[in-house]
Order: structure tokens, then C-alpha cells, then sequence
């Protein structure tokens, strides 16, 4: 005979955390999470008091035991990635040492659905619940996930629009030409009371110093070591001066008080992903927004020279050259027949140890591709003194001439084109921010507009190479005036100064200076 079913009943125990109720029930470790979104001082001000409140909170209830406060001052919620204290309290949590959270909203906790979502339900493995006190939620209710989720869908639509706003803003001072830049970044500059760009006298005088010393032939490897050598410290405080730092120094436009606003734009508001802005949002380059430290004929120059420097193609097939510039006739001393340059070469020729420039053609592909001469580092270093030795002693006829073509380059300064430009310039931009904001068809109008800056870059572009003719020839001058023997030894630091090109022929070289002129000196 089958015995009668006795069914006993185990109600539920309510788990939280690690714990199981017994008849000592331990004290909850309760944590709370604090976050805000900027770094004001009414901000900061709403941190210490969320900090203060939860303190109290947790510590007055005599079935909680206190088990920190976690709190991220001045960190988007958007995602957790940059958020430490978040993520170590996780951590906290995932190794048993909290049993509960809890913080002031959704909002607080994280604006982006999937991420408040991911650990909601991570923590719930856990049986560790999360209390929201503005919105009541404990994520331990049955109803707890269902309202968090429309909850913290709200929150990111929230989050979605904050970030519509803060680019409609932007927008608008972009419009109206106001820069914003990191000046705690940004070697050269500082900002005043009123939050504008100015000067510190100090750090323009490190800026002028990589202008003129790349202008002068060094390379950014060399101008940084130097810098180096000298102690002076990067914009972020550090020893190393890299040469992609020092390249952005001598490309940026602020330099020559001027800003390019909107050069990166977010791609998307939740990962705060910023890319390259290639044409796909507006971009508006504010002429004189600030003081200049760099005069713009001597940036135009160093853009200029970039762009030597970068397209350094030589040979029949125009092969591209690393530019060099270990010693002063690298890069500068050329072929005749190939075109290409000349490289500096230890040579042993039949057991014989010597120094050699040979071209470079003829070095990689031997004399089938290229029989241009080898010459003697001597005989080259010699060649060019005696060029030098020329102009000193053909000083008075040779000053004569400088001056007369200084007079030419001013004859042919002409600024009245630019300004034409730049009246053009203006109309049209108010008539494009008019479509623009309008949300009209504004194709044509930009392609105009990009046609006259293209114009008027070409215009600075012609400007800046007088002002450097200009300038070479006074330092030739400079240099004749002052000079009252020959020169008789060979010196690096006066080549770089004076000579722009060396040619080698098979019976002569052709020496190019800096000011235009040109000497032949026989072999």
C-alpha cells in the first residue's frame, strides 16, 4: 500500500549578495556610486554632497554595513571605459565584497542602454541588486528589469539629445568664429581672464626657434634632439620632443593666428568616437583670431619646405629621396645627367680610405644606369669655399646687384589681389551660411569657395617666396658687408646658410645661392 504524500512547503529565502538568511542575518555590504559629467564648481559641488549623502545613508541603517563609496568626478557616463571607480567597484563586486549598490538615478549609473544593461544583469547573477533612488527601482523586483529598461532607454534618448545640443552650440560659435583650444596643450600660448589665446613669452620663443632652425635646413629628428639637449620640455611636460610633434607645431595654422575649426567631428555620441573631418561637416577657418607668434610669409615658407622636403624625387624614374640633412651639402648636391642626388660615402677604392659624395643612381644601379663622377668630399668642400671667396671678392659689384634685385622683388609685391580674394571670400560666406542654415543646395557656392582659397593660397604661396627671396638676399648682404677676408676654411653652419644647390659636371661645379645667384668654379 502506497503511503499518503506529505508535501512540505520551503517558502523562498530572499539571497542577496553572498548570503543566505539565518538566524544571524548579516549586515548587507552596501556600496554607493556617484558621478558627474563636469568638472565646474557647481559640479564639483553636487559630487562632495552625493559623496556626503550616501556616507550618512548607508552608516545610519543598522542592517547595512558601509562598503564605500565609489565616485568618478568629471567622466562622461556615456560608457564605462574611462570610468575607474565604476569599473573597480564591479570588480568589488564580482570578488564578493558588496552585496548591494546604490546610487542616485539611471542616469547616474550610465546613459548608454547596453552598458547599464550588461551589468545589471551581471550584478543579478551575482544577486547583488542595484537601488535607484529617483526612480524607486530595486533591480531585484520582478518589475525591476522591465522599467529599467524603458528607463534606461529614456536616459540614452537623454544622453542623444545632450549631444545634439552641445553640436548645435558648437555650430553656432563655430559660425561666429570663437576658438576653443587646450592652451594646457598648446605650446606657445596661454589663455587670459576672459578665456582668450595669448601669448607666453617663454614658450613663443621655442615655437620661433623650430620655424627658423627647420627653415635653416634641420630636420625635425635634429631640431628635437636639440631640444632635447637644451631641457626644454614638450607642451605636455615631456622630455622626448617626437617628430610627429614637432611636424603638427610647424603645419598649425593657430601659430600664424589663425584657426581651423572642426578639423575632427564625433562620429558617434555614445563612444565618443571622433574622426578626421575630410569635407563630410562644415569647417570654418578664422582669419586673425588671435595673436600671431609666427609671421605668415615665414609659415608659408615652412609649408613651403614641407612640401620639399616630402616630394624629394630625383632620377630618370623621379624615385623618391628621404630627405637629409646630417650635413650641410645633403640633399642639395645634384647630378646633371640623372638628375638625382648626391649621398655621402666612405669609400675604399683599391685599399684606399677616403670620403666621397657619389649620386645615387649610380650607387643603387651601378654606371649602366648613371656614369656621373665621383668627386672627393675635399674637392666639393673646397669648391664651395671658393664660390664663396668669389662673391667676397666681387663684393662691391655683387652688392650692387643684390640691391637692384631686392628693388625687383619689391616692384612685384603686389597684396591687392589677395584683398580682392578676400572680399569675395566674405560675400560668399554669409550667402552660404545663409543656405546652410536654411538647409538649402550650397554645392555650387562651396565649390567657388574652395576655388578662391585655393587661389588665394597660391597668392600667399607667390608672397611668401618674395619675402624669402627678399630675405636671402639681405642675409647675403649681411654677410658681404661683414666679411672682410676670404674665407679659408670650410664651414657647415655657412653652407647652410648661404648655398641652395651644388651641381656636379665632369669639368666644373655650379654653385647656387640662397639669394639666386649662381657661380661656376672649374675642377
Amino acid at each position: 500500500m502506497i503511503a499518503t504524500k506529505n508535501i512540505t512547503v520551503i517558502p523562498a529565502r530572499r539571497r542577496v549578495g553572498n548570503t543566505v538568511e539565518t538566524e544571524e542575518k548579516p549586515k548587507l555590504r552596501v556600496a554607493a556610486y556617484c558621478r558627474v559629467s563636469t568638472d565646474s564648481d557647481e559640479q564639483a559641488t553636487s559630487y562632495e554632497a552625493q559623496v556626503e549623502h550616501y556616507t550618512s545613508f548607508i552608516q545610519n541603517n543598522d542592517e547595512w554595513e558601509f562598503a564605500g563609496i565609489f565616485a568618478d568626478d568629471g567622466i562622461s557616463g556615456t560608457n564605462t571605459k574611462k570610468r575607474e571607480e565604476f569599473n573597480r567597484m564591479i570588480e568589488d563586486c564580482m570578488a564578493g565584497k558588496i552585496d548591494m549598490i546604490i546610487t542616485k538615478s539611471i542616469s547616474r549609473f550610465a546613459r548608454n542602454t547596453l552598458d547599464c544593461l550588461k551589468y545589471i544583469r551581471q550584478l543579478k547573477d551575482k544577486n547583488i541588486p542595484v537601488f535607484f533612488e529617483k526612480e524607486n527601482i530595486n533591480t531585484m523586483d520582478s518589475k525591476g528589469e522591465v522599467l529599467l529598461t524603458i528607463m534606461a532607454s529614456l536616459a540614452q534618448q537623454e544622453s542623444q539629445s545632450l549631444s545634439q545640443n552641445v553640436k548645435l552650440g558648437l555650430q553656432y560659435r563655430y559660425q561666429n568664429g570663437e576658438v576653443q583650444v587646450n592652451h594646457n596643450r598648446f605650446l606657445g600660448y596661454t589663455k587670459d581672464e576672459e578665456g582668450h589665446l595669448v601669448i607666453d613669452p617663454v614658450e613663443a620663443e621655442v615655437v620661433k626657434r623650430i620655424y627658423y632652425e627647420y627653415l635653416e635646413g634641420a630636420s625635425l629628428a635634429q631640431i628635437g634632439k636639440g631640444l632635447q639637449t637644451d631641457g626644454i620640455l614638450t607642451a605636455a611636460s615631456k622630455a622626448k620632443w617626437r617628430p610627429e610633434t614637432l611636424k603638427k607645431i610647424l603645419k598649425n595654422e593657430k601659430y600664424i593666428g589663425d584657426a581651423l575649426l572642426q578639423k575632427t567631428y564625433t562620429v558617434d555620441f555614445l563612444t565618443k568616437k571622433r574622426v578626421k573631418n575630410n569635407g563630410i561637416v562644415p569647417q570654418y577657418y578664422v582669419e586673425n583670431s588671435h595673436e600671431a607668434i609666427i609671421p605668415r610669409d615665414l609659415y608659408m615658407q615652412v609649408q613651403e619646405e614641407m612640401v620639399r622636403r616630402v616630394n624629394l624625387h630625383s632620377g630618370a624614374n623621379r624615385k623618391k629621396r628621404v630627405y637629409s640633412s646630417k650635413y650641410a651639402l645633403s640633399s642639395i648636391v645634384y647630378c646633371p645627367k640623372c638628375g638625382d642626388i648626391y649621398r655621402r660615402i666612405a669609400w675604399n677604392n683599391r685599399g684606399k680610405h677616403s670620403i666621397v659624395w657619389r649620386c645615387v643612381s649610380r650607387v643603387e644601379h651601378g654606371p649602366g644606369c648613371c656614369d656621373a663622377p665621383t668627386v672627393q668630399e675635399t674637392e666639393l668642400q673646397d669648391a664651395v669655399i671658393q664660390a664663396i671667396n668669389q662673391t667676397i671678392g666681387y663684393k662691391d659689384n655683387i652688392l650692387k646687384m643684390l640691391e637692384q634685385n631686392i628693388e625687383g622683388v619689391l616692384t612685384e609685391t603686389d597684396n591687392s589681389g589677395i584683398e580682392d580674394i578676400d572680399e569675395k571670400l566674405r560675400a560668399l560666406q554669409k550667402e552660404l551660411l545663409k543656405l546652410a542654415n536654411a538647409k538649402k543646395d550650397y554645392t555650387e557656392m562651396a565649390d567657388e569657395i574652395d576655388r578662391l582659397r585655393q587661389q588665394k593660397q597660391d597668392a600667399l604661396v607667390e608672397k611668401a617666396d618674395r619675402e624669402g627671396l627678399k630675405q636671402r638676399i639681405e642675409e647675403m648682404k649681411e654677410f658681404l658687408t661683414k666679411q672682410k677676408r676670404e674665407i679659408t676654411t670650410y664651414n657647415e653652419q655657412l653652407v647652410r646658410r648661404l648655398i641652395e644647390k651644388v651641381t656636379v659636371y665632369e669639368d666644373k661645379f655650379v654653385v647656387v645661392f640662397k639669394s639666386g645667384m649662381s657661380l661656376a668654379v672649374a675642377k
